[in-house]
């Protein structure tokens, strides 16, 4: 019987572990089926993480986590967890192969994926000019022209977020009405650094190796728009990895919101005594290293109380 299990071994399940196990907690494993380190290892400039003064790559950035966060005992195994369920007053970690591991707590911590448009050139140039986060890679375009593809909240957010670094940002939007909150569509409509292109989508993405020169933009009636811009940013939603969570009956081990967010309050507790959730897989995750981080470290001092 495990101490705690941690399902992921991105920058919240490594920090978890890091607590956890300095916190006295013995038999602590982080399953976690690649290498540690968590969706942010893609990125190809970081420069917004507390501490780090150079601009680094993501690997960069979490090169040294894995070293640190197990110094004081935690277990890497290299293995995909297929389902987390309740067993007794613990839980049961099913893994791909078949074994089964039993644990006192659980922290899941799996994250989620930027949904993919499908669009020519999207994945050959992802990393080099064709990114989901404004926030991340959105200076790296100061006073250049951009495009952003989408029309929800997030689209709109960081829309107005890179008019703040770019001298032109490009809206792309298959309707032409917005699926966003009123106030945010009436600043983006009012923004003079933001056209917007609608009843449009982008069919290609071009470039060479250097990344991104260009996105063609196609209208519904089929006229092709040539924009010569270095960047694309895209935001089609995410896909919040909760597959471990779902039971043979399809339903899912605790709360979750309507987009397959799991329900926490401030201390990551879940709707299950004992389970938590931290970083991107969480409602209102604001998708960042240092939040997920900060979600591991909270949910592993909870872990910690409770076992004292």
């Amino acid at each position: 019987m495990l101490d705690l299990a941690i399902i992921g071994g991105g920058p919240a399940g490594l920090t978890a572990g890091l607590y956890a196990t300095r916190g006295g907690l013995k038999d602590v494993v982080m399953y976690e089926k690649g290498m540690p380190g968590g969706q942010i290892t893609q990125s190809s400039e970081i420069e917004n993480y507390p501490g780090i003064k150079e601009v680094v790559t993501g690997m960069e950035l979490m090169e040294p986590w894995p070293e640190q966060c197990m110094r004081f005992g935690l277990k890497h195994e290299m293995a995909e967890v297929i389902r987390v369920s309740r067993a007794g007053d613990g839980f049961k970690v099913l893994l791909a192969g078949g074994e089964e591991a039993e644990a006192k707590y659980v922290i899941v911590c799996t994250g989620s994926t930027p949904k993919r448009a499908g669009i020519k050139g999207e994945d050959e140039f992802y990393g080099r000019g064709v990114s989901n986060c404004a926030t991340c890679d959105g200076f790296f375009y100061k006073d250049k022209e951009v495009v952003v593809l989408g029309g929800g909240d997030t689209a709109l957010e960081e829309a107005l977020y890179l008019a703040n670094i770019c001298s032109k940002v490009y809206l792309v939007h298959r309707r032409d009405t917005f699926r966003a909150a009123p106030n945010t569509v009436e600043k983006v409509k009012n923004n003079p650094k933001i056209e917007l292109v609608l009843n449009s989508n982008v069919k290609e993405i071009y470039g060479d190796a250097s990344g991104v020169k260009g996105v063609l933009i196609e209208d519904n009636e089929g006229h092709v728009r040539d924009l010569k811009v270095p960047g694309i940013f895209i935001f089609v939603g995410m896909n919040v990895n909760n597959d471990v969570l779902k039971q043979e009956d399809g339903s899912f081990l605790c709360d979750v919101n309507e987009w397959g967010e799991v329900i926490v309050d401030l201390s990551m507790r879940t709707s299950v005594e004992g389970l938590f959730a931290a970083g991107d897989i969480r409602i209102e995750a604001p998708k960042q290293v240092v939040c997920a981080a900060g979600d591991g470290a909270t949910a592993a001092l909870q872990v910690v109380a409770k076992s004292h």
